[in-house]
């Protein structure tokens, strides 16, 4: 009966019967291999062999316990000194941002090498914020009819099967590569894939005809943040060229302090790469930068790089962009005091450190 109970233990030991009690199929109890009733122990005494039970039993006990201690000590001697726990617990993380320490929290918001408490205060507080704008649909009015329509052009030219809608949705706001190679797999050649996205874009220029309109509204809330002092970035997916001859042609030169396009980042939306990259152009850290877009790809792309974002809606109704932290439908709606509260974050990390005076 004893061998044929299969069991361990916490151990990965064997559990003890030899000389303990266990019960039967019977529900009866033995002990060291003699049969007893339930009845014997209510109330009577074991006979004499009690004694040479437990004795017997405590020995093994011992036995055991040290035999597993002395196998603990050897494997926790096993470890060479590298594997073994630093004792200054300096642990650290590779992060896409950097190589930063787990404790203490690195206060990222607070610069103590500016001397100047004020300006240290206000960019520990919600004033301390940038802002980031797409450029079409949000800047200036966006027609995803002439973007559609440059597709089939292309795709005709080529000899490619025209894209169905559900494809031409998905690669708004990505890359002209981007969608080229990764969606629309008409090539992998590096160089067929740039041929054929600077023919996109020359094909996009001529159906836009270099009318532009601009948003109601979005040159002067544009002032509005210059006048607060906020700093102010552009992305786009347009090359930089293109872009610049448009900003030129409706007058908003000198109105963003950075340009990003797509001469600048390897991916588009819903990638954050444009983003996070515009905040390092303006010395700005993620979580204190308010992006601007009109589609719930730059929501997710926002907030994927820790950033809140304001979506306006310009194409797409507003009860489809409620993932959004605000929505508009002009930026004129919103004024400085709406940034600043989105911008306010009740975090630790965010918490002035503590000099002490050195005794």
């Amino acid at each position: 009966m004893v061998d044929s109970i299969s069991a361990t233990s916490v151990l990965g030991h064997r559990p003890l019967y030899l000389n303990s009690g266990y019960k039967d199929g019977s529900n009866q109890r033995r002990f060291g291999g003699r049969l007893f009733h339930n009845s014997d122990f209510l109330g009577f005494r074991v006979f004499s062999s009690q004694s040479r039970i437990k004795r017997g039993f405590n020995q093994i006990t011992v036995s055991q316990t040290r035999a597993l201690a002395m196998e603990l000590t050897k494997e926790a001697n096993s470890f060479s000194e590298e594997e073994k726990i630093p004792q200054n617990f300096d642990y650290s993380i590779d992060t896409k941002f950097g190589k930063i320490g787990l404790w203490p929290p690195l206060n990222k918001a607070d610069n103590p090498s500016l001397h100047n408490p004020l300006l240290r205060q206000e960019r520990m507080g919600c004033g301390w914020l940038g802002a980031i704008f797409e450029w079409e649909g949000v800047i200036i009015e966006d027609n995803s009819d002439i973007e559609r329509r440059s597709w089939l052009v292309l795709s005709q030219e080529e000899g490619k099967s025209a894209p169905p809608t559900f494809i031409l949705r998905r690669i708004e706001g990505m890359k002209n590569e981007q969608a080229i190679s990764e969606v629309l797999c008409w090539s992998r050649d590096t160089a067929q894939v740039r041929r054929l996205a600077a023919r996109k874009e020359e094909i996009y220029q001529s159906l836009q005809g270099g009318f532009f309109r601009l948003r109601s509204g979005s040159r002067e809330f544009v002032t509005t943040l210059i006048n607060y002092k906020i700093p102010t970035a552009l992305v786009s997916t347009r090359p930089r060229k293109n872009l610049e001859m448009v900003i030129e042609a409706i007058g908003f030169e000198g109105y963003f302090s950075v340009i990003v396009t797509a001469e600048d980042v390897y991916r588009g939306k819903p990638d954050p790469e444009m983003f996070v990259y515009a905040s390092q152009c303006l010395n700005f850290i993620p979580d204190r930068c308010i992006v601007f877009g009109n589609s719930n790809s730059t929501v997710e792309a926002a907030h994927d790089a820790r950033m809140k974002c304001v979506a306006v809606a310009s194409k797409h109704p507003i009860y489809e962009l409620t993932a959004a932290d605000l929505v508009v439908r002009n930026l004129d709606e919103l004024s400085v005091v709406d940034l600043k509260n989105l911008a306010d974050i009740d975090s630790p990390e965010f918490e002035p450190e503590v000099e002490m005076e050195e005794e």
